[in-house]
């Protein structure tokens, strides 16, 4: 699926199972919400914590989908088609950051 498939296949589902999107600051905060579920994943998963019996059985992989799928809703919601954005972030970071990397000591 690609990124513009993925925003149609969201702004489907929404406009039909959905009902109808929440407002933007809405789905601003359970974005919020969703990336903190994700960093406690992690957190607990790469991290010094241990699992909580409530983080047991929790997927990394569904938790990112969840913070994707908010994020596509936003985009939706404000116009941004993501494939565009992403490609200019893309052009954007190799210009700026063309030696950056390579010069890092903390990289080698």
């Amino acid at each position: 699926m690609t990124i513009q498939q993925a925003q149609s296949s969201v702004d489907q589902w929404i406009n039909t199972i959905g009902v109808r999107y929440f407002s933007e600051l809405t789905n601003l905060g359970i974005l919020m919400e969703e990336v903190g579920e994700l960093s406690r994943l992690m957190v607990r998963k790469y991290g010094e914590q241990s699992f909580k019996e409530s983080d047991k059985g929790k997927d990394l992989g569904d938790e990112m989908a969840d913070v994707l799928w908010v994020l596509i809703c936003l985009a939706n919601q404000t116009g941004v088609n993501l494939t565009e954005a992403l490609q200019k972030n893309m052009e954007k970071k190799t210009i700026r950051d063309a030696e950056r990397h390579k010069e890092n000591d903390k990289l080698k």
